[in-house]
């Protein structure tokens, strides 16, 4: 099931400080680059806004104990957001497929673990050694341009990879869930995100 829930983010913007892109043109640059050569892994026409980099690190509670995994940061924006919300990059690991957003992460962002593989097979991708759960799994792959039985896998398998309560947090373009909750598993719509390029809601699914 999923519901409409809200969560005004006034208060929540005052809470850490403004993130600056330290090069707009080359994250301009490398995301143009990234879409020509794999547009389905990309999903946009644009990188994603600091609006909407916020409204998902928003879901993001610093507090709680455990690693963050990010997976397909594209260009960093909502990396940067995270790590402005008082996460340490050492609690961050991030799964990108492209090369060049791989590098890209890891020369913008000392500190955060860079996994370049294929984060829909995350068992294989992350190995024994992250045996840890997460405190929480912040998506940004076009779930809608990919079938939806694999869209259930990955939610399937991020939640055996969450802790107990923590969030899978997902964008997308479309104003329904990108993947129907399994049993258990509550989806709420949080944000709508107008400035963006497309606009975008952002979703958070958390097993009940």
């Amino acid at each position: 099931m999923w519901s409409l829930s809200f969560h005004p983010s006034g208060p929540l913007r005052e809470s850490w400080p403004v993130s600056v892109k330290t090069n707009p043109f080359q994250e301009e640059l490398r995301f143009l680059r990234g879409l020509i050569a794999s547009p389905r892994s990309v999903g946009a026409i644009a990188p994603s806004s600091p609006a909407l980099a916020r409204a998902v690190a928003a879901q993001v509670d610093p507090a709680r104990p455990g690693p963050i995994l990010e997976l397909g940061p594209g260009t960093g924006s909502m990396t940067r957001e995270i790590l402005a919300r008082g996460v340490s990059p050492e609690r961050m690991t991030v799964i990108e497929c492209d090369e060049n957003f791989a590098q890209a992460i890891t020369d913008q962002f000392p500190g955060v673990h860079v996994i370049e593989g294929d984060a829909f097979d995350l068992d294989v991708t992350l190995g024994k050694k992250f045996s840890q759960a997460f405190a929480a799994i912040v998506s940004g792959i076009p779930l809608l341009n990919h079938p939806i039985e694999k869209r259930r896998a990955l939610v399937e398998t991020a939640f055996r990879r969450l802790a107990p309560g923590a969030p899978l947090i997902q964008f997308s373009y479309g104003f329904h869930s990108p993947v129907t909750p399994p049993h258990g598993v509550t989806v709420n719509l949080v944000a709508f995100v107008w400035k963006n390029l497309p606009p975008a809601t952002v979703w958070v699914y958390r097993r009940r």
